[in-house]
């Protein structure tokens, strides 16, 4: 199979270039990411329904992946409580090589074919879950196999991957492969690869969101109040949303612990008042 992850940069003698254009080259290519995700679009629709219908319904979205893969991962199912205020266990992240490898490589771990299966074990999957594998060589044995054993237990899956016909993708109900073409520097695919898989990561994770209403217009109603600056965004959103003064909002806010109650709060009492 041939990689195109792997194949050779379009620039040459990196080494000698300005750091003026070494930028200009690297923003060149990162350009060229979004409109690669945009020829793939239909089939990261397929996979969003499907995620979207899993967690209507009860299910979990589970993401495998190993390295800079497996990070992105963690990272995005690691934003939807404070984001969206959504339970813990929603969105999970696993890594090969467990949470160690989110800091620091950790050599071989991404060759198990079993490991990840073994790892999804732990979290009690079943068939009301959805797992999807995110690599960009679409060839690591962590999530090709944890994908496998995944359909052979009927749960459903999908996988990103940057390699069209990586092993990957039989082993995905919904694939999305993003051909975002050779890397800057020869097969480092934390970049123009990684870039898209966070793409589409948020892309999934934020229409999922929204359609299972956690977003009210185009405000984080649910996200968690864990500082001053959310504090203070909540507050000026409740101010937008009832006209009421910043430090009526901010009381309201600290009253009822979100921006949703505390909007759904004051509805209801102005709507009791007017009976």
């Amino acid at each position: 199979m041939k990689k195109i992850t792997e194949s050779p940069s379009r620039y040459d003698d990196l080494e000698k270039m300005s750091v003026g254009e070494l930028l200009k080259n690297i923003n060149r290519e990162d350009a060229l990411v979004p409109l690669a995700i945009a020829r793939v679009l239909p089939d990261i629709e397929r996979l969003t329904h499907k995620v979207i219908e899993k967690l209507r319904d009860g299910g979990r979205l589970f993401y495998i992946g190993a390295g800079t893969s497996g990070r992105l991962g963690i990272v995005d199912a690691s934003e939807i409580p404070p984001t969206f205020g959504a339970p813990d266990d929603l969105v999970i992240g696993l890594i090969a090589g467990g949470d160690e490898a989110i800091r620091k490589a950790k050599e071989f771990a991404e060759d198990s074919e079993t490991q990840a299966w073994t790892d999804l074990s732990k979290y009690y999957i079943d068939d009301k879950d959805i797992v999807i594998g995110i690599a960009a060589s679409g060839t690591t044995p962590y999530v090709v196999g944890g994908l496998r054993l995944c359909q052979q237990h009927g749960i459903t899956t999908g996988c990103i991957t940057n390699n069209p016909g990586a092993p990957v993708t039989q082993v995905a109900d919904f694939p999305v492969v993003i051909e975002v073409g050779p890397e800057f520097v020869t097969g480092s695919t934390r970049m123009k690869s990684g870039t898209s898989q966070k793409l589409v990561l948020n892309m999934i994770t934020t229409t999922t969101m929204i359609r299972l209403g956690r977003v009210k217009g185009n405000k984080m109603v649910d996200m968690q109040l864990t500082n001053n600056k959310l504090l203070d965004r909540g507050t000026r959103m409740i101010m937008h949303e009832t006209g009421l003064s910043y430090q009526e909002a901010r009381a309201r806010l600290t009253r009822h612990g979100s921006v949703r109650k505390a909007i759904e709060s004051l509805k209801a009492h102005s709507s009791k008042n007017k009976r």
